[in-house]
């Protein structure tokens, strides 16, 4: 069976010629502890190494006394696994109707990556702050590509699902009242606050003339080109509607007799706030592009559909396409009735930008995951 140590519950195995770590945590055995092979994030074998394999022991013998603790204080015996709860968790939250399906396909992909790091039988109440910040750590992608690939907002995002998790099974007292490991986590990753980018009424007109010009040509990869691009950067310019709110409009929100677009939640997502719920006025400028596109619109309920999976969806075109294809306006006044962006208002200043779209028009794709 191999040597154990004398000072520690870590034995050791020969396997392929090389010894290796396992550890001796039987007097566990109510909380899942037994004879375990100590291996290391990343790999596939028991550690050859004793201090790594120290360090292993420790964070173990940390995740069982927690589950015991758990336990004791909670009065309950009994292992709830996190992919169980998990489950259980996602179906309330559709239960409720409180939450789009979109939400609910988000979070759902969040609670998996969760599952492969922490694992499908791990028990809910034996997750430590520790295990917390290894996970925030393996998803956040660092300046050498050597770790994760998500942004810091990314992952606050997956935080904030586990800790939503969690604030479910307080209440139902899987686990301990207090017991939060992603709240009691400090060290959440910040997203860096750049300079925010402006665009201005000129470059938002020659951006929507671009549009307005601008013919799909069959997209590399097999993915398909939007063929709404007017109609779609004329909704965000006109109405200053947030990203998820224009891509989540419905075909009913848009009233041509009484001239108004309506921010309202739906199926597909809901809105920031309670005020959030609005009419915005049907400028002159955006019922010229709607009014034909609406007239030709094949049958569907979003106003600008993806069919990517086959069924009807929002873009999920993510905050790259707004920065690329909206952005913010910028703080030039220009006087009107209406709010526009017309580019003949702008052709002494546009000038040679213009005069050479004119000339070859908008050839570019652009892209989304339509």
């Amino acid at each position: 069976m191999g040597r154990q140590s004398k000072k520690s519950r870590i034995y050791w195995r020969e396997r392929g010629g090389t010894k290796r770590a396992y550890a001796d945590v039987r007097d566990y055995a109510d909380v899942g502890g037994g004879r375990e092979a100590l291996v290391a994030e990343g790999e596939k074998l028991a550690t050859a190494d004793e201090t790594t394999a120290q360090v292993l022991l420790a964070r173990r013998l940390e995740q069982l006394d927690g589950t015991r603790r758990g336990r004791a204080l909670h009065g309950e015996t009994r292992q709830v696994t996190l992919a169980d709860f998990a489950a259980s968790h996602l179906v309330a939250k559709a239960e409720s109707q409180k939450f789009t399906e979109h939400w609910l396909e988000v979070t759902e992909k969040c609670l998996d990556r969760a599952i492969d790091f922490f694992g499908a039988e791990r028990d809910l109440a034996s997750v430590t702050v520790a295990d917390v910040r290894r996970w925030a750590n393996r998803l956040l992608a660092t300046p050498n590509g050597r770790k994760g690939t998500m942004s810091a907002s990314s992952v606050r995002h997956h935080l904030s699902c586990f800790s939503n998790l969690y604030k479910r099974a307080r209440a139902e007292r899987v686990v301990p009242s207090g017991y939060d490991p992603v709240g009691d986590f400090d060290e959440k990753p910040s997203p860096a606050r750049g300079e925010a980018k402006w665009l201005e009424i000129p470059d938002a007109a020659l951006l929507l003339e671009a549009a307005r010009t601008y013919r799909p040509a069959p997209g590399k990869g097999g993915w398909r080109p939007v063929p709404f691009a007017y109609e779609m950067i004329a909704t965000f310019l006109l109405t200053g509607g947030r990203e998820s709110e224009v891509l989540g409009l419905e075909v009913e929100d848009v009233s041509l007799d009484r001239g108004v677009v309506t921010f309202r939640p739906n199926k597909w997502r809901r809105l920031k706030t309670a005020t959030s719920h609005r009419s915005v006025p049907l400028w002159p400028q955006l019922r010229e592009a709607l009014d034909r596109y609406l007239a030709e619109h094949p049958p569907s309920r979003l106003l600008f559909p993806s069919y990517r999976t086959g069924e009807q969806a929002m873009i999920t075109g993510g905050e790259a396409m707004v920065r690329k294809v909206y952005g913010h306006l910028g703080q030039v006044r220009h006087r009107a009735e209406a709010v526009e962006y017309r580019v003949e208002q702008h052709a002494a200043k546009l000038g040679a930008r213009l005069e050479a779209l004119s000339r070859c028009g908008f050839g570019t794709t652009i892209g989304t995951t339509a």
